[in-house]
């Protein structure tokens, strides 16, 4: 048995557990630059739509509500907390998003009970509420935490039947555009076939399937059918690319807030390829103006820049992302977003470049640098985002993206140490 715990209203539950004020009101978490909605807890869904924008909500509903700015440290720190916690009861877990994770429930004999038991261990540890769903399959057990989440009669955890003809019955009151996998594109070509619900899809021709779309749909079919399909691992399978940008909290033609901007995009590149093993071979920068803006000139320009070996070396990414930007930069340009992507990820631990040239002391060398990135992640994920920093500046810029409404550093993983030299 495979169960999904989602934990409910994420974002708005991490305010509510350091803020107790807050519970029962209606909160939204707005995006970067505090600008639309992109999280609500219940009590707002009836009264904002998601991703309205802040400056469209009409003041006589603003009075009545609570919005905060997007703050991921806490967010982030909470869900490391609440997989910790899951991961003393449960033999393997596998984080699938920020608020949502699997885990296996081979092995015990009531797993209705051991997960009624875990989600109140949760509450009680972390102060965030969660549903737990179980099936056979990873999409089952999606499909039964949609009704552990939506039905309170389940009280958080809910169990698909075995009996065929019970689960018949549940699958048929599921859109098909509620399956896991089954995006927009793919449900309006599977009503166009008269496919309009989980059921449908689950009594649908395998062979026909496969012929007309993806391996992923025809797996999608398996696992309704209780063939499990997906394994934990594949759930974590490296990136091919990684992309790092931000839009500016204001417009800028500066080289030096570009630079600066680009230095902290290749930097967390470069960690996030450290986090899933792999090298990179290429670094493409690009820079963009907004082009609604019409009185501004436009030019938003980018390039790939080879790096001479594949590496996950920060100090080599961000040389190679400021080379790039020193070529493409242009004065006279007001620019409202940057980023930086790592091109060409290959796995480290298999990838061999052979050297004709390659000496002991290049092989020391690399291995010393191994250990000090190794170091810099190791101090960073302990005392908090960007403790050691390679180059720049703490001092906040005025281009950095609006946090007007943020809440307060709260926990004790990421507060704000002075840098280290």
């Amino acid at each position: 048995m495979i169960g999904l715990i989602d934990c409910n209203n994420f974002y708005a539950s991490c305010e509510r557990v350091f803020n107790p004020k807050l519970e029962g009101k209606p909160i939204g978490i707005l995006s970067n630059n505090d600008g639309c909605v992109i999280a609500r807890s219940n009590e707002l869904k009836p009264l904002v739509p998601m991703g309205m924008p802040a400056y469209k909500i009409e003041p006589k509903i603003r009075r009545k509500i609570k919005l905060l700015s997007s703050n991921y440290e806490l967010y982030g720190d909470m869900s490391e907390r609440v997989f910790d916690t899951v991961r003393h009861y449960t033999a393997d877990i596998e984080p699938y998003s920020i608020d949502e994770a699997f885990i296996q429930l081979t092995g015990f004999t009531n797993v209705t009970t051991h997960c009624k038991n875990l989600r109140a261990v949760v509450k009680r540890d972390t102060g965030i509420p969660v549903s737990i769903g179980i099936g056979h399959t990873h999409t089952l057990a999606k499909l039964a935490n949609h009704i552990a989440k939506k039905q309170p009669i389940h009280q958080g955890v809910y169990c698909l039947p075995d009996d065929p003809n019970l689960l018949d019955n549940i699958l048929k009151t599921f859109p098909i555009d509620e399956i896991w996998g089954v995006g927009r594109r793919i449900a309006q070509k599977l009503q166009n076939l008269g496919i309009t619900t989980a059921l449908d899809l689950r009594r649908a021709n395998l062979k026909q399937i496969k012929q007309q779309f993806s391996v992923v749909l025809e797996r999608t079919i398996l696992e309704l059918n209780g063939i499990s399909c997906i394994e934990l691992d594949d759930l974590s399978t490296p990136k091919k690319n990684i992309m790092t940008s931000r839009s500016f909290g204001q417009l800028t033609g500066e080289l030096f807030d570009l630079q600066e901007a680009i230095r902290i995009h290749a930097s967390r590149g470069a960690e996030k390829l450290r986090q899933q093993k792999s090298v990179a071979n290429a670094v493409l920068v690009f820079l963009k103006t907004n082009h609604f803006r019409q009185d501004l000139a436009q030019y938003n320009p980018s390039i790939v820049v080879p790096l001479s070996s594949p590496t996950d070396d920060s100090r080599l990414i961000i040389h190679a992302a400021q080379k790039g930007l020193q070529t493409i930069y242009k004065k006279g340009f007001m620019f409202m977003k940057s980023g930086v992507m790592l091109l060409d990820l290959k796995a480290k631990d298999n990838y061999c470049q052979s050297d004709l040239f390659i000496t002991e002391q290049s092989i020391i060398l690399q291995h010393k640098n191994d250990q000090l990135m190794k170091t810099i992640d190791l101090i960073n994920q302990k005392m908090g985002k960007n403790t050691i920093s390679l180059g720049g500046t703490r001092k906040a810029a005025p281009w950095q993206i609006k946090r007007e409404l943020l809440s307060k550093r709260y926990t004790t993983r990421w507060n704000e140490l002075p840098l280290v030299r």
